[in-house]
């Protein structure tokens, strides 16, 4: 067999990226245990064109042009989304139906209900050309990052109750810290001075009449953009318990309060009074070494957030050591 050259082994790495599938139709060795139909993933491709391949089966042998027969299927991909704080400007109407200068700021609280209409303007803004990748189609490094991510689009998701800019990558593999970071930076630099600057600058038509005008990208530094676990994942301080027990304030009913959880679990040990309810949930926590400011620090956070500053007992520890605090 003929060595391939550069040029065609550079043109087969950029068709067949690391992660894609490869099906055995026909084997050159009688010695294998691969049979017509085994399924694998590539590894990497050699100097010398050898599809080198990780079987499902366990087998690492290489299959080669001109002796092996098999087919490459698109890589598999999974979906990494990336999370960024959106902010419009909303022009009304006047009573003589011209737009007024001064819009109205808005965050993504208030854009909740524009949602539908963020939605089809971001659909309505993706050129032709990324049908396929979406941004990656400006993406220009011939790097892991391109190999691993095939595609990237901007969207928004409701959470939390406010609407979020949502950047959905389709990727091969798994990104190292520092492919991740590379990604982040370009899908921020789209947002801000590439494909998002374009869209923040066409209107979006209101059902009566106003315009939005919607920012992925925000001169504010508090603006980043985020994983779904940097983004929404409970950020717990130091020293809370798994479990604690407590008192609901307005039916003085008996609860469990799990850490990290939002609201509350009935206990099994309710009674009717709320004294004694008191009672058993400060001998259940001395039983399970809950300190009153763990106890404070967790009812916080069940009710307002694990990244309330009240939920974290160190806050109550320390003005309990000044004398400005105490505990019913």
């Amino acid at each position: 067999m003929n060595t391939p050259n550069r040029e065609w082994i550079k043109f087969m790495r950029e068709q067949y990226p690391v992660g894609s599938r490869i099906r055995l139709t026909e084997l050159n060795d009688p010695y294998s245990k691969l049979q017509p139909g085994s399924e694998g993933t590539l590894m990497h491709i050699d100097d010398i064109g050898t599809f080198h391949v990780k079987w499902d089966s366990g087998s690492t042998l290489g299959l080669v042009i001109g002796e092996d027969r098999f087919s490459v299927l698109p890589p598999q991909t999974h979906e990494l989304k990336l999370y960024m704080p959106l902010t419009a400007d909303l022009y009304e109407r006047d009573e003589w139906g011209d737009l007024e200068n001064d819009p109205t700021e808005m965050e993504g609280r208030g854009l909740l209900r524009y949602e539908d209409h963020i939605t089809a303007a971001l659909l309505k803004n993706r050129m032709p050309e990324e049908k396929e990748r979406g941004i990656m189609n400006w993406y220009h490094d011939k790097d892991s990052v391109e190999q691993k991510v095939r595609s990237v689009v901007f969207a928004v998701e409701a959470r939390d109750r406010q609407l979020w800019g949502v950047a959905e990558c389709q990727i091969t593999q798994d990104l190292t810290p520092e492919e991740l970071d590379k990604l982040k930076e370009y899908i921020s630099g789209q947002a801000s001075d590439g494909w998002g600057e374009g869209f923040e600058q066409r209107e979006i038509q209101l059902d009566w009449g106003a315009e939005l005008y919607v920012h992925l990208w925000s001169f504010d530094p508090s603006w980043s953009i985020q994983t779904e676990q940097e983004r929404f994942e409970p950020k717990l301080a130091a020293g809370l318990p798994e479990l604690c027990f407590s008192v609901l304030p307005d039916t003085g009913d008996l609860i469990c309060i799990k850490r990290g959880e939002s609201g509350y679990y009935p206990s099994d040990w309710n009674t009717k009074s709320r004294e004694q309810n008191e009672e058993l949930a400060n001998y259940n926590n001395e039983r399970l070494g809950v300190s009153a400011a763990q106890r404070r620090a967790m009812e916080v956070g069940s009710m307002y957030g694990w990244g309330a500053p009240g939920a974290d007992p160190a806050s109550y520890e320390q003005k309990q050591q000044m004398g400005g605090m105490s505990f019913g």
